[in-house]
Formats: C-alpha cells, structure tokens, sequence
C-alpha cells in the first residue's frame, strides 16, 4: 500500500526522533516478547521444571528478531488475541520450544511487562536529551549573566533583570522536571510474574505447590529482565495509577516547555531575543522579511499536547474494575507512545532554539533607555537629597516632569525626554554631573549575575554531576555532526 495514501501519525513522521519512534515499534514490542519468553523459560528451568531444553532456549534466542508479521497478522485474524498469535509465530521459528513459550503466563506478562520496559527506555531516553537541553541553555545563563534588560510584571516594563538571570528562571523549572522525570524512572518497578488474575495460581500449580520456587521466580525473572524488584502484588495487570505517576512529571514538562517558548515568542516580538534562523530559511509565504519563531511555535503546539494526555491516564486508572477491565488496552497504545513522542521532539525542539539563541544587546539596550528615566526618578530624589534638597520638592518636581514626559510618549509617539527635561531644570543643576552614574543600567540590576553564579553552581552543576557521560556523549554527537 502506498504510504502517501492512508494516514501517518505526524508525531513519527515529521517529529520525533529515530531513537524514539523506533522504541515504540513493533519490533522493539515484539522482540521483546520473545526476550520475556526466553527469560521466563530460563528461570522455570533453573528452578527444576522439567521439559524446557536447552535448545530450546537456544532456538528461541536466535530467533528474537525473526519475526514474520504476516503469519502473526493471519493468526491473530483467527484466533482474535494478538499474544496467542506472537506464541504461535515464535514457536514456528523455535520449534523445541513451541509447546513452553509463555508457560504458566497470562498475556499481561508480556504486554504489560513489556510495555514497562519499553517506558523505562523512554525515560532514559527523555532524561538523556532533558540533560543536554538543561546543559545548553545554563551556558547560555552564564554567558549572559550581566547583561541589563527590561524585567516585566503583567508584561508591563518593571526593574531591570539580565538575560542570564532571566534564563534561570527556565533552568529551575527545568530542573524541577529532570527531579521528576528521575523519580518516576527510578519508581518504575516490573510487574514480574503474577499470574492471571494477580495470584500467581498457575505457578504455583507448576511447582506443586512451592511458595519459595514461585517468589524465586517472580525475582529471578525480574532480575533477568533488568529489574531489581516487581510490584509486590498485581491484578491481571500492574496498577494503571503507574501510568499516571509516568505521565505526570511528561505533562508537568510540557507546561515548563510552554512556559518558556512563550517568554521567546514575546520577547521575539521586541526584538530582542530570536531562536536560530537558517540561511535559506522562509518565515512567511507572502511576507518575505518576516522571521517568524516557528521553532519556538512548535513546541508550544505539540506541548499542549502532551499535557493533556495526563487526563486519558487518569481517567484509564480510575475505571479499572476488581482485577481488570480491557478498556484500558485501546487507550494506553495510543496515550502513552504519544506522550513520550511529544516529549521527545520538545525537548530536541529546545535544545535546537537553546544552542542558538540570538541576543541583540542593542535592541535590548534602546528598550531598556525608553523606561529607566522613570525607573531612576528615586535614584534621582535621594541624589538630590545627599545634596541638601528636600524630597518632597524634589518628589514634586521629578512628578512633573515624568508625566511630561510620559504624555509626549503616550500621545506623540515620540522617545521619552524625561532625562532632557531634568537636564533643561535648574533645580536639578546639582546632580546633573551625576546622571550618566545614575542612570547606568548595571547599578540597576541587583545581585541577578551573582545569583546566576550560585544557581548555576550549587544547582544546575550538581543536577547534571552525574550525567558526565551523557553530556559526554553530546558533545561527541556534535562533533560528528
């Protein structure tokens, strides 16, 4: 069937990256099915059950891989059960094993455990490019550390910050999530071998009855699957609340990614901050100067998305009835590979506008001239003061002149004169020698580099600390790019 003629999701096939459409696969799901297979045919034998060869194993290890879909495909149309189907299609390839793949299993063990693993890589996955966007946009903290601009309450002109401090501003919500991104990886346990309806019923009846060799089994095959523990008790599938904890800090993120694709499409407008734009770059179709923040639209579009995908898994988790209900199943194919797509290209979206961001000083530097006469009118009063004025005369002279000024920029259109008009007035005379001090944007500004400094240092160093190989690992993609 030709491609172009039936529906793609936009997520694989214009989004997100390689390395994580690949993870959600087919391959990768039913690949590993069969790993879980052969992990639990190893653990049975280990434990003295009887009939499981050793070429068994052997032919159900070199055929991992070797699926063949259309016979998958043919079955399942048959017998309506798509793990039966996989059973079916693997033993053909792995005929010694045929009669104990998925012994003593219910389906869950391989869709749910299955699924577990491929999360747990997701969240590597995520917490990896989470890392390298934190480590861009922290450089780009420090280079910008002093730098004076305009701060903004209501999006209306307030104190002076700078462009680094402001950017700390993105980097703690960020380091916010990459907590916990963290802790819901690190939560995420297997759901191990429990058995049809969470009582492990059927290896019990494997073991005649062994209590011990049935917990041995539920470790060993958690072990061999990569974990170091499974929920210690289960339905027929793990606790879809799981699913929310999963979710939860991916839809929080993409509330943080909103958040700060928005401080750049408004400070775009100004003019004073652009993502990176490419030389044969078009912003628009009919407007050929326009340089529009697309990249930055873009993750605005897709993040609220991803958040409000946290609505479908929890509504998934409070209708599980007793030990189970299959509604959960449609849903969750879609919902959960969506969120982590989404995630995926937001933060490849990000790191690409974080190690590109152009700053334009002077622009920043005519915006922050338009507002700081008004800002510097206390300055001005307590100067005049030091000089023996009176700051009540003082208060009413500079009241003057600032709504002089203001209604010249309000009503004319025109620069504010506020700084003219005080260098014009006698009663000003005594400190007119000191307004360039007065009004240098650096003595306006606070501790904010300082502050950079610190946070860079005792937070945003000691977050990434542990992931040298992976920032290690950046810097090696990029230089062989």
């Amino acid at each position: 069937m030709d491609p172009n003629s039936t529906y793609s999701s936009p997520l694989v096939s214009r989004y997100a990256s390689k390395e994580m459409s690949e993870n959600f696969s087919n391959n990768t799901r039913f690949s590993t099915w069969r790993k879980l297979w052969i992990n639990l045919a190893k653990a049975e034998k280990q434990l003295g059950l009887e009939g499981i060869s050793d070429l068994a194993i052997e032919q159900m290890e070199n055929n991992v891989y070797n699926i063949d879909y259309e016979v998958a495909q043919e079955e399942e149309k048959k017998r309506r059960h798509d793990v039966m189907a996989h059973v079916y299609t693997f033993g053909l390839v792995a005929p010694e094993a045929a009669g104990i793949i998925h012994l003593g299993a219910t389906s869950c063990y391989v869709t749910d455990n299955g699924d577990l693993i491929i999360y747990r890589n997701a969240l590597d996955m995520i917490i990896k490019k989470l890392v390298w966007t934190i480590s861009d946009l922290a450089k780009f903290a420090k280079e910008y550390r002093a730098l004076p601009t305009l701060g903004f309450t209501h999006f209306q002109p307030a104190q002076l910050t700078t462009v680094g401090k402001r950017a700390t501003l993105w980097l703690q919500e960020l380091l916010m999530d990459l907590r916990n991104i963290e802790r819901a990886r690190d939560d995420l346990k297997f759901r191990g071998v429990k058995g049809t309806t969470g009582t492990q019923a059927s290896f019990m009846q494997l073991f005649h009855g062994n209590h011990e060799k049935v917990e041995e089994l539920d470790q060993l095959v958690s072990e061999l699957s990569g974990f170091s523990s499974s929920y210690p008790v289960a339905g027929q599938t793990y606790s879809r609340k799981v699913d929310v904890d999963m979710l939860s800090p991916l839809a929080s993120f993409g509330a943080t990614a909103h958040r700060i694709a928005t401080d750049i499409r408004l400070l775009a407008h100004m003019k004073e901050i652009e993502e990176p734009f490419e030389k044969d770059q078009i912003g628009s179709s009919a407007m050929a100067y326009k340089r529009n923040p697309m990249r930055s639209e873009r993750v605005c579009s897709l993040s609220r998305h991803l958040m409000t995908l946290i609505g479908n898994v929890l509504q998934t988790a409070s209708v599980q009835w007793l030990e189970r209900t299959l509604d959960d199943s449609a849903n969750r194919r879609i919902t959960i590979p969506e969120a982590f797509l989404t995630a995926d290209i937001v933060l490849s979206t990000l790191q690409n506008i974080f190690s590109g961001l152009v700053v334009y000083p002077m622009v920043i530097d005519r915006n922050i001239k338009q507002e700081l006469p008004f800002m510097a009118t206390e300055n001005i009063i307590m100067a005049m003061v030091e000089k023996g004025g009176s700051r009540q005369d003082c208060h009413e002279e500079i009241r003057v002149l600032s709504h002089q000024a203001a209604r010249v920029v309000k009503e004319e259109g025109k620069q504010n004169d506020l700084i003219e008009r005080i260098r014009s007035s006698s009663y000003f005379a005594p400190i007119i020698a000191d307004l360039p001090k007065l009004l240098d944007p650096s003595t306006f500004i606070g501790r904010a580099p300082e502050q950079v400094d610190t946070f860079l240092e005792k937070h945003v160093d000691v977050a990434l600390a542990k992931y040298s190989q992976t920032l290690e690992a950046k810097t090696e993609a990029q230089v062989n790019v």
